[in-house]
């Protein structure tokens, strides 16, 4: 006994769903691959970073001068101790041979000067004598 025209017409319809359900199933499952995750993830940040760069560009562009001016400070930081050292360099170089060396004393640092102790007084000292006693 042959299927009637609207149910053979309905199995056609099943299989036809079940068909692309399947094909959607196993796109998922390779596009949801470890290797394929890592890909695309890197292929994200390389389009990111490569925007971020351009519009570092950009703005470099716009304003030449204040982007110079925080390189120079950021760079003068990062170097403030050789700086430090070579102006002290410099000022020996440029005092008198016939003078004294002295370091500068706002160029070089020197050691804190050693803590000062409390003076004892007559009652303290006193009192640590009958103790020892």
């Amino acid at each position: 006994m042959s299927d009637p025209p609207k149910v053979a017409a309905a199995q056609i319809k099943v299989e036809r769903t079940r068909a692309a359900l399947l094909e959607t199933a196993n796109e998922l499952l390779e596009r949801f691959q470890p290797h394929n995750l890592v890909d695309d993830l890197w292929e994200q940040a390389k389009n990111k970073g490569a925007d971020l760069a351009e519009e570092a560009v950009d703005a470099v562009k716009k304003r030449p001068v204040a982007v110079g001016g925080i390189v120079a400070a950021l760079t003068m930081f990062l170097a403030r101790d050789p700086i430090k050292d070579a102006a002290a360099s410099l000022y020996d170089a440029m005092t008198s041979s016939k003078e004294p060396k002295r370091k500068a004393a706002a160029l070089k640092q020197d050691k804190p000067p050693p803590a000062r102790r409390r003076a004892r007084t007559a009652a303290t000292a006193k009192r640590k004598t009958e103790k020892a006693t």
